[in-house]
């Protein structure tokens, strides 16, 4: 290849990428705003102001692009903790975690899981889609609430406590669903912090 074929290809490939992006977060707003029966690939390009042919060229189907656009936040928020990781050094750190992980299921990525999952519940083909990926979604949430809290995963109680903290996470995100649940959640979120600081064991 030429320099100047290179430097063609490049910037096309730069736009394919910023396209892929803006359908991938399209599709989040989208299923978080107007449900699973509406996040259709046609409705998602118009969200993102792409045509629906150049939607279909990235995304052949509507499952193809709302499950990799749940992949795609999901491996963003991943990346996004070594950044929290810093900012939650220093004293009241798992009181700070704890928040930082509640509000994690009171967004618009829960919000649209939410659809996908309630969508599944209903359609065996895309349960057995979803599955692998809700399972893998978990494992990841699983560590990242580990890295936060700076936690002992290996000893057994500290295990549950996190788990029980992912649970007590999704439950307040499902009370937000409807109405705005924030206050309730903000003071829920310090309370289960303080029981949480003073039971699990954390890394030396």
């Amino acid at each position: 290849m030429t320099t100047a074929e290179r430097e063609v290809r490049e910037p096309k490939q730069d736009r394919s990428r910023a396209t892929r992006q803006r359908l991938l977060q399209a599709a989040i707003t989208v299923l978080a705003r107007d449900g699973w029966d509406n996040a259709t690939v046609a409705n998602i390009a118009a969200q993102a102001g792409i045509s629906r042919g150049a939607a279909q060229h990235h995304f052949p189907t509507r499952e193809d692009l709302n499950f990799a656009a749940l992949d795609y936040i999901f491996e963003r928020r991943r990346e996004a903790i070594s950044t929290l990781e810093t900012d939650l050094q220093g004293p009241d750190r798992q009181r700070r975690a704890v928040s930082v992980l509640i509000e994690y299921y009171a967004d618009d990525f829960f919000k649209a899981a939410l659809q996908v999952w309630t969508a599944a519940a209903a359609d065996d083909a895309l349960r057995d889609r979803l599955v692998p990926l809700e399972r893998r979604l978990g494992r990841g949430t699983h560590e990242m609430a580990v890295r936060l809290l700076d936690a002992d995963d290996s000893d057994p109680a500290t295990h549950r406590l996190i788990q029980a903290t992912l649970d007590l996470a999704r439950g307040l995100g499902l009370a937000d669903v409807l109405t705005d649940d924030s206050r309730r959640r903000r003071q829920i979120a310090a309370e289960w912090g303080a029981v949480l600081e003073a039971s699990i064991k954390t890394l030396p």
